[in-house]
């Protein structure tokens, strides 16, 4: 049996108002009569569109504040109705019950109401719609029979297809459809999540994210890749892009590197990033002051790098960054001047962000994922001296921005501070000593007077040696090895001050 694809009665309940009115007049234009309820009714007569309330056609009312106007047989009779099943359209005839065509509908914002900090969880409950994803799935189940759209941007297909023909062919209905079931699929995902919390590891793991963008490829070119957005305010996936070429995969892991490390600078702070690696990072007065001492910890490995800053970039700071190849330049604003400046160079991407943390870190395994409570930095406060000398006042700093530097580069990681500026990196080594080393050679004559931050405990004394062989003055590292004591004694003998954390930061 043939299904008429003709599009003769549609039902319009939506939260986001956006191009409905011109939906609805255009649907009415084509001949197509509208059934609507509540807030969306209103809307529809408000711009001169007659609209048939739910309550006529079901003959009950609006009850519970709401919470029921659409459950029931009426509707979703005319919205499940298989047109190839006889008996399912003889049950219409014998119940009285029209068919419905076309159900445009979106959901309460759930997401945007819990995103509000200290929503009060009685708020949060009354934004869990019932009676929208209820229509949507029944529409989507039943799109050979029924066409449903949940998103303005698809408004416009649906006119077209309408007006030009009268009906939305098969082909866009399975496409309607499956948009559909991700939409209230997404929804679901968001409710499940606050209701499980930020400390909560529920049975089922539950991923649920909003295109952003395709990429053009992933890590290399023969890797196809897109971004996702959670639905977590700040961070990359709500970056505006103020200039330059699309960005690329590495861009975006980058680029989010560098904002998460400036964002836990105090003060005026940049990173650059390279290969997920800080490849410098500093603090001063100034921002410009504290990108050029970023950028002097490794000049060589900061060409084609990330930038990031935590304050608003300024005329001077761009002029700065424009000096050598740079792939992406993230910041919280730009006044009109740097922007000027940064548009100058047509490969530049430049980027308005603002810091977001994830809830959960996680990461793809074979067969599965890891998923993990996100690293927090640890208050030095809480550390401990264990050598006969103790750090002065200003080494106390520089060992906090060691730790958090070191914090954000892969292990094993060895940071050398200077005058609050890293001046050695030593990262992703298999060794500690090899990292040690490495920090020691990067940082050259800079090491002598240094603060050393290690991210997790010595396994043996040698890296020690050559930490203080470089001149440095002061360690702060997690502690916990089984030769903590010969590793504290060699510390004592070099005169250096050594701080126990007793918390690591691996990062693989």
């Amino acid at each position: 049996m043939l299904v008429d694809l003709r599009v003769r009665r549609a039902l319009i309940s939506v939260y986001d108002k956006s191009g409905v009115v011109e939906l609805a007049r255009s649907l009415y234009d084509s001949g197509v009569e509208l059934i609507s309820s509540g807030g969306t009714a209103s809307v529809l007569r408000s711009a001169g569109i007659p609209v048939t309330e739910v309550a006529e056609v079901t003959g009950a009312p609006e009850i519970l504040g709401g919470r029921v106007k659409t459950l029931h047989p009426k509707i979703h009779g005319g919205i499940l109705a298989d047109r190839t099943n006889t008996q399912h359209l003889a049950e219409l005839d014998d119940h009285s019950i029209a068919p419905i065509d076309l159900v445009v509908c979106n959901l309460y914002p759930f997401e945007r109401t819990v995103a509000e900090p200290d929503v009060a969880e009685d708020d949060a409950v009354e934004q869990i719609d019932i009676g929208g994803p209820a229509m949507v799935r029944a529409a989507a189940k039943n799109f050979s029979s029924v066409a449903v759209v949940v998103s303005p941007a698809r408004y416009q297909f649906v006119i077209d297809a309408i007006t030009t023909t009268g009906s939305v062919s098969l082909d866009l209905r399975r496409e309607l459809a499956r948009e559909a079931f991700t939409h209230t699929a997404s929804y679901e995902a968001a409710i499940a999540r606050y209701f499980t919390g930020p400390a909560g590891w529920p049975a089922s793991l539950i991923l649920a994210g909003d295109k952003v963008m395709d990429l053009r490829y992933g890590e290399n070119p023969h890797q196809q890749a897109a971004f996702y957005r959670t639905g977590a305010p700040g961070g990359m996936a709500g970056a505006e892009q103020l200039h330059g070429k699309e960005l690329s995969y590495n861009n975006i892991l980058d680029a989010d590197a560098a904002t998460a490390l400036v964002s836990e600078i105090d003060g005026c702070g940049a990173a650059i990033i390279k290969h997920s690696n800080p490849c410098g990072a500093a603090r001063a007065d100034g921002l410009e002051d504290s990108y050029r001492e970023a950028l002097r910890c490794d000049p060589v490995s900061a060409f084609g790098g990330i930038v990031a800053l935590n304050r608003p970039c300024d005329r001077a700071t761009a002029a700065a960054i424009i000096e050598i190849f740079t792939e992406v330049v993230c910041a919280p604003g730009y006044s009109s001047e740097a922007l000027e400046a940064l548009r100058t160079k047509k490969s530049l991407r430049v980027m308005r962000v603002e810091p977001g943390a994830p809830a959960v870190s996680l990461r793809s395994v074979s067969g599965g994922w890891l998923v993990q409570s996100p690293d927090g930095i640890d208050p030095i406060e809480d550390a401990r001296v264990v050598t006969t000398r103790e750090p002065s006042p200003a080494e106390w700093s520089e060992l906090q921005f060691a730790w958090t530097v070191a914090k954000h580069v892969k292990s094993n990681a060895i940071v050398l501070v200077k005058d609050g500026a890293a001046v050695g990196i030593g990262a992703g080594q298999m060794n500690r000593l090899e990292s040690a080393e490495l920090a020691a050679r990067r940082a050259g004559e800079r090491s002598s007077g240094s603060a050393c931050a290690s991210d997790a405990f010595f396994p043996f004394r040698d890296a020690v040696d050559a930490i203080a062989g470089s001149g440095a003055r002061a360690v702060i590292q997690p502690g916990g090895s089984v030769r903590d004591d010969e590793v504290i004694e060699a510390a004592n003998e070099l005169g250096l001050a050594m701080v126990f954390t007793g918390r690591r930061h691996f990062r693989h």
